[in-house]
């Protein structure tokens, strides 16, 4: 077994979130919550900022937008622009 163990592939461990951030967004004056994880790989992602749990979205590479569920995220913990599955866009700034 010690042997199986040290010859065993390495297990990446999940990422933490780097950023949570609350965003003001437009059309709307409406909240939108995200929060940005360690790898720039993943966001999760809270049009209802009451909702107990968002939506998580991943990008295939850091820098590339983040997708998931019908929505397409891009930004920073700054400022985000939210592609909806209903065909809307809402500009995002912290």
């Amino acid at each position: 077994m010690a042997a199986e163990l040290r010859n065993a592939t390495p297990v990446e461990p999940p990422p933490s979130i780097a950023d949570s951030v609350t965003f003001r967004c437009q059309p709307g004056n409406k909240l939108v919550a995200v929060d940005f994880f360690t790898g720039d790989k993943m966001i999760t992602l809270k049009t209802d900022v009451e909702a107990p749990v968002g939506k998580t979205l991943k990008a295939e590479e850091a820098g590339q937008p983040f997708t998931g569920e019908g929505y397409t995220v891009t930004g920073t913990p700054s400022s985000v622009t939210v592609e909806q599955p209903d065909g809307d866009t809402l500009t995002c700034k912290a």
